[in-house]
């Protein structure tokens, strides 16, 4: 099965990612630039100086001020996107699968619109791949296709070394469960490089609403760990309560340091959030 259908990608095909900062690049691309430069959008006056284009000049500014003016026009360059997606245990089947294709929702979009994409893992257990402009696509889907879940979750030390390489500040979007004790520590650090951040919360629905009942054994995916519970309604109204504040709590913590924060279920549609609740948090526009 494709990551994403073709229905969905020709709707992808007519966004782009949102920035909430005008963000510079280093090539030519399709999102506005804090420089000026040469598209059909007016953006601001200045003084006319020796060199510079005489076609720029203004005459109706020159004709009603009798001034020599240039108009400047809002120039378009690339973002650097860097998609820091999560591969521990806890993340194994459909989560990852439900991971793997907003990355790629997210990717395609990008690189549809001439940007460039990073893809960070964590565990660190290769170096991060980039892709640029359309003839990325493909060799983006086949990467994300082939990232398995294994390992423990190590979301601090991802994020140090995402910040450690140089780079255009960019977009930066976290793909995680969160199922650490040191989310919080991330979460806070990661804004430091500057520039977006975007976090895309994937959570099995079972881990907000356990359908189990009695004495159960739950095993932790990535350590082995075994506690034995005995889950009553009372306990599961409980837990419920418990988790929904907990992912409530995180969602809350990333717009307090200043990210999008996006949730989404392994049995969510993709599509469904990419003209809902991604427009909403601004990842999309």
């Amino acid at each position: 099965m494709p990551l994403l259908d073709p229905s969905t990608l020709a709707r992808l095909e007519r966004l782009q990612l949102g920035t909430r900062r005008r963000l510079a690049g280093s090539i030519g691309g399709e999102h506005r630039s804090p420089h000026h430069g040469t598209t059909l959008d007016f953006a601001d006056f200045r003084p006319y100086n020796p060199g510079d284009d005489f076609r720029r000049i203004d005459h109706l500014a020159l004709a009603r001020l009798d001034r020599l003016l240039i108009r400047l026009y809002e120039a378009e360059d690339d973002v650097t996107v860097r998609l820091l997606l999560d591969t521990s245990s806890s993340m194994a089947g459909d989560v990852l699968v439900q991971a793997t294709r907003a990355a790629a929702a997210l990717g395609f979009t990008a690189l549809a619109r001439r940007d460039t994409v990073s893809v960070h893992t964590f565990p660190l257990d290769r170096p991060p791949p980039t892709f640029r402009g359309r003839s990325g696509i493909a060799p983006l889907f086949a990467h994300l296709e082939g990232l398995d879940a294994d390992g423990t979750t190590d979301f601090v030390a991802a994020v140090t070394d995402l910040l450690s390489r140089r780079g255009p500040v960019g977009l930066t979007v976290l793909v995680s469960d969160l199922l650490t004790p040191d989310w919080e520590r991330g979460i806070t650090r990661l804004p430091a490089r500057g520039g977006d951040v975007v976090v895309v919360h994937v959570l099995d629905h079972e881990t907000l609403d356990p359908p189990q009942s009695g004495d159960l054994e739950l095993v932790d995916s990535e350590t082995g760990e075994t506690v034995v519970v005995s889950m009553s309604p009372a306990t599961r109204r409980d837990y419920q309560a418990l988790a929904l504040a907990w992912a409530d709590g995180v969602a809350q913590r990333c717009r307090q340091v200043g990210a999008a924060y996006v949730r989404v279920l392994d049995t969510d549609d993709i599509e469904s959030l990419l003209v809902r609740a991604w427009r909403t948090a601004g990842v999309l526009r």
